[in-house]
């Protein structure tokens, strides 16, 4: 299997190859030169798998350079009940995504058991291991370099804390993120893991990452790494529990389902589009915003237009106003044309915009199944505290997101799904105001605030960062 970029200028390289480096070599994301497609036949062979045993299935597709055992023995030492031991009450571990039916046809997946309760562990552990095990095999060192607007730090930090060769750079905005996601980072003193504390939004602290991938001599001298969802891994991995949450909600394949996805920087939802490439039956792919609704504003109208200034919202994981995956969205929507790509990004990455109707894209977005829809704070405020009292459930607010628009598009005989994002506690701010109560957390993390934390706080200056890592690379 060779990746290809969407922007056609990089060489074709095998997983291994693009597993370290994040953007590829033209400012392009890697995507497969063909998504692999199952059978109806191999789908019902893995309608009774577990999680780890259809991981392996769809990532042995997508991996061919890592030898079958090796991956195996790394799928299975990621998805353990002990390491999403964060199960709910009458949820299995073992599950690892459990689905919870709040009623007939409706439902949420489970996606934070993990170690920071949000989904981003989903994909992050198995990174670890991954970037553990091919440093070993090259004797090689690793700077991984990040942005978050809330959970990617943490999940990151997380999974490549201790882990020989890698050492961790994460840029995070000053504002926005809640008390909770500072802290799981911030407290964080183990040597090989740096939070740069940026003065700015997360936009801001993406185009500083992506403005020192594109640094290719300084990149290669500073073995430059990413874990953001840039990286084909990340999307890879969580294009897994859409096969899990399917085989839950469905008794044959020859039912579809549609899945609500909270989205800020697309990554989810390609990885829903992924797993529709290789053959899962779905139906919709609802993009759900919060009040930073340029996605929306595409999927209605064929108009991408980045804002200048990103909202400060209750769901701030989706603050985002440039969503990095959309790239691999809409290569596929161009039919993969990568001179139509480099061209529309051109216009992004200078300060632009760009219009699908004009040359007559935007109607092949029904083909794919993609629809959309936006949530303001009175909307999640609501819909945490219907949910609550419905259903008995809690939920955090950007899942909220998911459910008020998911259940704008949701059609009779097609089970819906929610793709959840965080565990409440995340967001505890959020649930006092819609509930008037405390989310409990893990008694592991009941004094995380209050733990001292170590961070550093600096400008929006690419050469500022550039120079830390050099000062702290090793």
């Amino acid at each position: 299997m060779n990746y290809l970029s969407t922007r056609g200028l990089a060489p074709q390289l095998r997983f291994s190859e693009i597993l370290l480096g994040g953007l590829a070599s033209d400012g392009g994301l890697y995507v497969p030169e063909v998504y692999p497609r199952f059978t109806a036949a191999q789908l019902e062979a893995m309608r009774g798998m577990n999680y780890r045993e259809l991981a392996f299935a769809v990532l042995s597709r997508l991996i061919d350079d890592i030898p079958h055992d090796d991956l195996a023995a790394l799928i299975d030492k990621t998805y353990t009940a002990e390491v999403y031991r964060h199960a709910g009450p009458g949820e299995n571990a073992e599950d690892i995504t459990p689905l919870k039916t709040l009623e007939p046809g409706l439902h949420v997946l489970a996606l934070s058991n993990g170690p920071t309760l949000a989904f981003k562990d989903m994909a992050m552990q198995l990174l670890g291991n991954l970037f553990e095990y091919v440093l070993d095999k090259t004797h090689g060192e690793l700077n991984i370099l990040g942005a978050t607007s809330g959970d990617t730090g943490s999940a990151a930090e997380y999974a490549m804390r201790g882990k020989r060769g890698v050492r961790v750079f994460m840029l995070s905005p000053e504002h926005g993120m809640t008390r909770f996601q500072q802290a799981q980072m911030y407290a964080l003193t183990d040597a090989n893991i740096h939070n740069l504390v940026i003065r700015g939004v997360f936009d801001q602290c993406q185009d500083i990452v992506k403005a020192v991938s594109n640094d290719l001599e300084f990149k290669a001298r500073h073995h430059i790494g990413a874990v953001n969802s840039i990286n084909w891994a990340r999307v890879a991995a969580q294009s897994v529990y859409y096969f899990k949450a399917y085989f839950a909600a469905t008794q044959s394949n020859d039912q579809q389902v549609s899945f609500s996805v909270p989205s800020g920087n697309f990554g989810n939802v390609c990885a829903g589009h992924i797993a529709r490439q290789m053959g899962l039956p779905i139906k919709k792919l609802i993009v759900a915003t919060n009040e930073n609704d340029v996605l929306d504003e595409f999927f209605k109208t064929g108009i991408y237009r980045p804002r200048p200034e990103t909202k400060h919202t209750s769901s701030p994981s989706m603050d985002i106003s440039k969503a990095s995956n959309f790239e691999r969205f809409v290569f596929d929507l161009t039919g993969r044309d990568a001179a139509k790509v480099r061209g529309l990004w051109s216009a992004v990455e200078s300060g632009g915009s760009f219009d699908l109707n004009a040359n007559g894209l935007f109607d092949r977005v029904a083909g794919f199944g993609v629809v959309s829809g936006s949530s303001n704070h009175a909307n999640r405020m609501d819909t945490i505290r219907t949910v609550y009292e419905v259903y008995g459930t809690m939920i955090d607010p950007h899942t909220a997101d998911g459910l008020k628009v998911g259940l704008e598009h949701r059609e009779p005989g097609v089970p819906l799904i929610c793709m959840e994002t965080a565990q409440p506690a995340k967001f505890e701010d959020a649930i006092r105001e819609a509930l008037g109560i405390e989310p409990v957390r893990p008694a592991e993390l009941a004094d995380l605030e209050a733990q001292p934390q170590k961070k550093h706080v600096m400008d929006a200056d690419v050469d500022a960062v550039k120079q830390f890592i050099v000062d702290h690379a090793g």
